[in-house]
């Protein structure tokens, strides 16, 4: 199973695909072969890093077109009044009495550090598809969930900046 990604993902992954075959794999066939012409090949750091930069190049090129490959295309859209993808949620944690505003994105955005959390965490799973002021579940493991209340969701508007995970 692929993962579950929205067609703005897509569009990111192509585009970073694009300027990593276009633009970065030249000047980094270009950096190998500026250092190979240096000499010794055995203790010529220079090249030895010119080769892991070009290696790492084309295998995030592999891992992202396999990912576009058995990738899940999931609509951002949600229903009215309905948390779904793209949207901002604000929770109300009743164990702690405290709220907490997150986005809801998929896996590949995900970054609890900057309030995006993945549709396929307990959290996002548990918050998709339901409605303000409706009490939910979130089931982190066989033996332990706990109660949150959805107070508000906004709609957000995609972010184009947004990361997509990985080097």
């Amino acid at each position: 199973m692929g993962e579950r990604l929205t067609q703005s993902d897509i569009e990111k992954i192509e585009r970073e695909i694009e300027e990593r075959k276009l633009e970065l794999r030249p000047k980094l066939i270009e950096a190998v072969k500026v250092a190979r012409a240096q000499g010794d090949l055995s203790e010529n750091f220079e090249y030895h890093a010119a080769k892991k930069d070009k290696n790492r190049n084309e295998s995030r090129i592999r891992y992202l077109e396999r990912m576009l490959k058995n990738a899940i295309v999931v609509s951002d859209k949600s229903g009215n009044d309905e948390v779904g993808i793209n949207n901002t949620i604000t929770v109300y944690y009743e164990e702690d009495d405290e709220e907490e505003t997150f986005r809801l994105v998929t896996s590949i955005r995900g970054n609890s550090m900057q309030g995006k959390i993945s549709i396929e965490s307990p959290l996002g799973k548990a918050v998709a598809g339901h409605k303000e002021g409706e009490r939910v579940m979130v089931k982190v493991n066989e033996n332990y969930s706990y109660p949150i209340v959805i107070r508000k969701i906004e709609n957000t508007v995609d972010d184009s900046e947004d990361a997509i995970r990985g080097y």
